[in-house]
């Protein structure tokens, strides 16, 4: 369980890493799943089976919390006095068998003390004395905090004037329910039960029904002093199936806090907005299109119009110019501003469009160029051209057959002449003979030369076809990047239901055992 949780930290972190440098996550939003805290009670101790009970006192300035432990250890081992703040440092106190080498990286090793006993009774546990957390000095705070993953039981120390304490209590409303609990109201020889009560009562709004509290004294104990009940009960506690219990419980927790921080982040990558974006941007691409649309009537005619003064070569009239490419880029920043508005990852969107804006031009005058070549290839339509093929054929067919009607007449005249005596063909025949073959050519001829399309409306009519191809294709191309998006998108947040779904397994995984020893300690029942 402790290798999947901490396998599972590793993936997702290394995960946001990943989308944080893909833009898809800024470092704000993704700051609490890098701040996500591997350290465990086990990672103090080399070996993971069989470490002792990691047992930290803490409290407020002056409530005698390092009295405790020294009491404890019946010697002088952790600092105390009367001036304000008495606690700096962390010291521990355990067994000479018990190996602390492992200490994680990142704890100042120069505010720690360690002293060692032989009390074999008390070989599984291991006592922390923690600094004063209201102290004035932030780093007491911070070291105490740097502890705070590595501890199972939080002793919380008080005292009758000093209950009360505001900073100490915030950090129990904090971490409540990441750590098992036993209350001490020290001084209790200058206390009353209407304190206690009150501080019981305090305790059950925080969340604990029920806490375990523990009356003692820092002088000569008498008959209310409660710190034997204390130590029996962390010695009970001190059982391995216990704190393995506690050990699961801390990472069922995590594993928890962890699958609610992911389902926060699956926010940032919600799929639905980009169908409102996609429909914005065909509303927004429509309007432009229509104004492309009439505003490049002018340059397409003179470009047509130069295309027939060189004979069909590329003239040098720029299609696309700086009026274009700024209508382009502000349809493009309407659409980034519309995908800020719906909070889609914009970044990586805006470098897409940014790419597309740069290449417009390219596609849209190679659209353009190539519709006109085709065009200025294979001039009309395909009516037209037919029409014009079927003219050049009966410019042939039709003098043709005129020529061979002649001739015919002519044959027979002469042969009918011979016959009949008669005169051979008149100056009237050759007239009318000459008009006939000379209409059957004329007629197809004059009609093909109609026919035939200009070269300025033939470069005009491919350029304007290629024109719209080309605003068709930026369309396309504008849709796809939001696809492309979209499924980036999709594909981050089906990582992190991955994710959430190991997370779920590690908690379903955990036994659930109730110890009665954890009665009261906890803030909840798991």
């Amino acid at each position: 369980m402790a290798y999947d949780y901490s396998e599972c930290i590793k993936h997702v972190k290394s995960w946001v890493e990943n989308v944080v440098q893909s833009q898809y996550l800024d470092a704000y939003q993704a700051k609490e799943l890098l701040e996500l805290d591997e350290r465990t009670p086990d990672s103090l101790f080399a070996e993971d089976t069989g470490r002792p009970l990691i047992v930290a006192f803490m409290g407020g300035t002056g409530v005698g919390k390092s009295s405790l432990l020294n009491r404890l250890a019946g010697q002088d081992i952790a600092r105390t006095g009367v001036e304000r703040p008495t606690s700096r440092e962390v010291t521990l106190y355990h067994h000479q068998d018990i190996s602390v080498q492992q200490l994680p990286e990142g704890l100042p090793l120069e505010k720690i003390k360690i002293s060692t006993h032989q009390n074999d009774e008390r070989k599984n546990i291991l006592w922390i004395d923690m600094p004063d957390f209201d102290s004035v000095e932030q780093a007491n705070k911070q070291l105490v905090m740097e502890w705070l993953p590595h501890i199972d039981v939080l002793i919380y120390v008080v005292s009758p004037e000093r209950y009360r304490d505001g900073k100490a209590w915030r950090l129990l409303l904090a971490e409540g329910a990441s750590h098992a609990w036993l209350f001490v109201l020290n001084k209790w020889d200058q206390g009353d039960s209407v304190q206690y009560e009150d501080f019981k009562k305090q305790l059950a709004e925080a969340g604990f029904t029920d806490p375990k509290i523990y009356r003692t004294t820092c002088f000569p104990p008498d008959s209310t002093d409660e710190f034997n009940m204390l130590v029996q009960h962390l010695e009970s506690l001190s059982e391995q199936q216990i704190v393995d219990e506690l050990k699961q419980r801390g990472l069922r927790i995590r594993a928890k806090l962890l699958e609610e921080k992911l389902t926060a982040c699956q926010q940032n990558f919600d799929t639905e907005k980009y169908e409102q974006l996609t429909a914005f941007a065909r509303q927004q691409w429509k309007k432009t299109e229509k104004l492309f649309a009439e505003a490049f009537r002018w340059p397409v005619q003179q470009l047509a119009q130069s295309y027939a003064d060189k004979g069909g070569r590329k003239p040098d009239i720029d299609l696309w110019d700086s009026w274009a490419q700024s209508r382009l880029n502000d349809v493009l920043d309407e659409i980034a501003f519309k995908a800020e508005a719906l909070k889609i990852p914009v970044k990586p969107l805006k470098t897409k469009l940014t790419e597309l804006s740069q290449q417009a031009e390219k596609t849209l005058v190679t659209e353009a160029e190539l519709a006109c070549r085709k065009a200025l290839i294979k001039p009309g339509n395909r009516i037209q051209r037919f029409l014009i093929i079927l003219m050049k054929l009966l410019e042939f067919i039709l003098p043709a057959a005129a020529l061979g009607l002649v001739g015919y007449q002519v044959f027979i005249g002469y042969y009918e002449s011979v016959e009949e005596g008669n005169p051979f063909l008149g100056v009237n025949f050759v007239a009318h003979s000459i008009l006939l073959i000379l209409l059957s050519w004329l007629i197809p001829f004059f009609l093909r030369k109609k026919l035939q399309p200009s070269l300025k409306k033939t470069a005009e009519y491919g350029l304007q076809k290629g024109v719209d191809a080309g605003l068709k294709k930026l369309e396309r191309e504008i849709l796809d990047v939001l696809e492309t998006e979209q499924q980036a998108t999709r594909q981050y947040y089906q990582q992190l239901e991955e994710m959430k779904d190991k997370c779920r397994n590690n908690v379903q995984q955990t036994n659930k055992q109730q110890v009665k020893q954890l009665n009261g300690m906890l803030v909840d029942n798991q």
